[in-house]
């Protein structure tokens, strides 16, 4: 699959009521998800080169890495470039001591030139940005703790 294909995936999401899709061939399974309150495209799994798996429903999920003071860590929805402010001209979407609730915007991560809004799964306070703006990030890596 080229860049062209999956910008076309994309646009055609972008541009339907599609919530859920899921297309695997020989050596690449990609499933791109919606949240019904955001108009946001996430993309929730990317595997390559791996057996057919069985699919797994979309339950709501207990935020992972909480602690018992009640932060947790915010892991990278995906592989890209990290960025904290939408340009270099404007402010940083959030900085240590913001308080977000759910759904905020809290950084920018460009996965093969596509700018991708990543949203707050649940409200709180920023307690520590863990990432410096504009390095490369690994997918599950942590880049906020914040505190329910």
């Amino acid at each position: 699959m080229d860049l062209s294909e999956l910008k076309g995936i994309i646009s055609l999401m972008q541009k339907s009521d599609l919530t859920d899709l899921e297309i695997e061939t020989q050596d690449l399974k990609l499933r791109l998800g919606r949240p019904s309150e955001s108009n946001g495209i996430q993309v929730h799994q990317y595997e390559q080169n791996t057996a057919p798996s069985h699919p797994t429903p979309n339950l709501p999920k207990k935020p992972e890495g909480s602690t018992e003071d009640g932060a947790y860590t915010f892991k990278s929805p995906m592989v890209g470039t990290f960025y904290r402010k939408p340009s270099p001209d404007d402010p940083s979407f959030v900085s240590v001591g913001d308080i977000i609730k759910k759904g905020d915007v809290l950084c920018i991560v460009e996965a093969m030139k596509v700018m991708n809004e990543v949203q707050s799964d649940l409200g709180g306070e920023i307690l520590e940005i863990l990432v410096e703006d504009s390095v490369s990030i690994e997918y599950g890596q942590p880049l906020f703790k914040i505190r329910k």
